[in-house]
């Protein structure tokens, strides 16, 4: 079971309003008492955090506000005393425009770092190419005192793109990594990593836009030949260390899952994305909002999951992190129902699942989306970019900041919520993101205490999740989605030998008759707290999960 930190958020050692290093030690008896065996934590190297930390200076330095590298030794050591492991973020599509090399690439041509990122030159002093970035805008920009010549970035400006078609660059970049792995972590997760390739015609697409531009992703996203980089990149790393590892891998197809988390896959596991994205038509254009029903989430998680299932390897299954909104707030459609009846539900239908499950910060808690009242109570360079590109395709500034308010990764970045003192026991100083504005009685204090919260409820399932009697049933145990969709209930059965476990979870704000029995010994009830004894259900509480174990 992982945990994900967003350590400029999590807790606030010195008082400077940030979150650091030392606040994560300070709390790892917490993350221990949660029940999970591994944290993966956001970049926390040397950044001029125009993207937060994904836009790396010196991958080998920590940054300041974060601490020393003699905090992170201890981290690791301290943790492994608890029996955590710790998993970093690897951030090898790009760096910082402030990085070393991109300094001596930008100021000597005929360095060799010019090679490890990619420049190109133009006789009309027009961009290379009409593809737009995934934070909005062209994917080139000028370089001062170079008519005509571009560097090239999938994200933000600041970020330039590595050149991994370069074998110089994926040596440097490997070497970083085992240093790393010597350290002592146990791995990475790895930040768009299917963008490594870019099609090297750089042709120009039609326009997908206003702009006249066309979404990079059609010619930079898990482009034929990727293989050859995670490959070699395996070799030379994460093999040599036996590493856990997970790919943020947007935009691999069913029948490429095998290559990446298959037996010889070049990962341990990816991130399933289908329905996290399930209320955008485009995860980068957050006016595009989607409609969709509980059948359609259930269709989607299922279908993956069969995906999966075929390729012989693992998801990593997530409802939350950094980079998206709050699940309480995204998956229930209705306001008034976003209760901790419904967080627990949520937190039931993805958890029995095959697969890793990872926890997000403060999602154990319920926590929700914020309301911010001006674009200015931004931070996050993503929202500011689509609160623009709301407006220029013809939204008003009212609903522009309702796109951002909702989809907003600040969202998920507001300081964690330890109490419901002003800085939410964050920080003695004011936060560097102001705290969340619906976050009454949500907090660690709080539920800690309170045998019902939701808190108590996640501790309850990491714990079914690690039972001896149940772990080959969730490593090895097969899926079988129950037909139940159409009522907005999410169920399915996992199943291994002569175990069966049914998960029956209702997202529906009614009482709902589920047209079948259930007969089995109640292993977790997300409304009541008795369990152990057996029951026949045939209906659901609105919100109600039940877990049932049969022979």
């Amino acid at each position: 079971m992982i945990y994900q930190i967003y350590p400029r958020s999590f807790q606030d050692s010195n008082g400077d309003g940030i979150g650091d290093i030392q606040g994560i030690i300070s709390r790892l008896d917490y993350i221990q008492n949660l029940g999970v065996t591994a944290i993966w934590i956001s970049p926390i190297y040397k950044s001029p955090m125009v993207d937060m930390g994904y836009d790396i200076t010196d991958y080998q330095q920590i940054d300041p506000v974060f601490g020393t590298m003699d905090d992170v030794d201890e981290l690791i050591r301290k943790a492994r005393d608890r029996g955590i492991k710790i998993i970093m973020d690897l951030v090898a599509n790009h760096t910082s425009d402030q990085n070393e090399w991109f300094q001596k690439a930008l100021h000597d041509p005929q360095s060799k770092y010019r090679d490890y990122y990619i420049f190109k030159h133009t006789d009309d002093g027009k961009a290379p190419n009409n593809w737009r970035g995934t934070f909005g805008g062209s994917t080139w920009t000028p370089v001062p005192g170079e008519p005509g010549t571009y560097y090239f970035h999938t994200f933000a400006a600041e970020q330039p793109d590595l050149n991994w078609e370069n074998p110089k660059l994926r040596q440097d970049m490997y070497k970083i990594i085992n240093w790393w792995l010597e350290k002592g972590i146990a791995g990475f997760r790895l930040d768009a990593i299917t963008q490594l390739k870019k099609d090297l015609d750089w042709a120009s697409l039609p326009a997908d836009g206003r702009d006249g531009l066309v979404n990079v992703e059609r010619k930079g996203l898990n482009r034929p030949g990727l293989g050859k980089f995670l490959r070699e990149l395996r070799d030379e790393t994460f093999a040599k260390y036996n590493a856990v590892t997970i790919g943020e891998a947007y935009g691999v197809k069913p029948e490429d899952l095998s290559e990446f988390v298959g037996p010889n896959g070049y990962f341990s596991m990816i991130f399933d994305f289908s329905y996290l994205n399930i209320d955008v038509a485009d995860p980068n254009e957050w006016y595009r909002k989607n409609d969709w029903q509980v059948a359609d989430l259930a269709h989607t998680m299922f279908s993956s999951q069969q995906s999966i299932k075929e390729a012989n390897g693992n998801f990593a299954n997530v409802i939350e992190n950094h980079d998206q909104n709050r699940a309480l707030t995204k998956f229930i459609q209705d306001p008034n129902s976003r209760t901790p009846a419904a967080a627990k539900a949520l937190a039931a239908m993805y958890f029995f699942l095959p697969g890793v499950p990872i926890i997000y910060q403060g999602q154990e808690l319920g926590m929700k989306n914020f309301e911010r009242t001006s674009i200015d109570q931004f931070n996050d360079v993503s929202s500011l970019n689509n609160y623009q590109r709301a407006l220029n395709n013809g939204y008003s500034e009212k609903e522009a900041l309702k796109f951002v308010n909702w989809r907003s990764r600040d969202n998920a970045r507001v300081p964690m919520q330890w109490d419901d003192s002003e800085t939410a026991g964050f920080s003695t100083h004011k936060p560097w993101l102001n705290p969340g504005n619906h976050r009454a009685g949500i907090n660690v204090f709080n539920e800690e205490t309170d045998p019902k919260s939701i808190l108590n409820f996640y501790k309850r399932i990491l714990q079914i999740r690690q039972d001896p009697q149940y772990k080959s049933l969730f490593i090895e145990g097969n899926l079988q989605p129950l037909p139940l969709a159409d009522k907005d209930i999410i169920g399915y059965q996992r199943e291994y030998q002569e175990q069966k476990i049914t998960i029956l979870v209702n997202l529906n704000n009614q009482l709902v008759d589920l047209g079948h029995q259930f007969i089995g010994e109640v292993i977790v009830d997300s409304l009541y707290n008795h369990d152990d004894h057996q029951v026949n259900v045939d209906k659901l509480a609105p919100f109600q999960a039940v877990v049932l174990k049969s022979e």
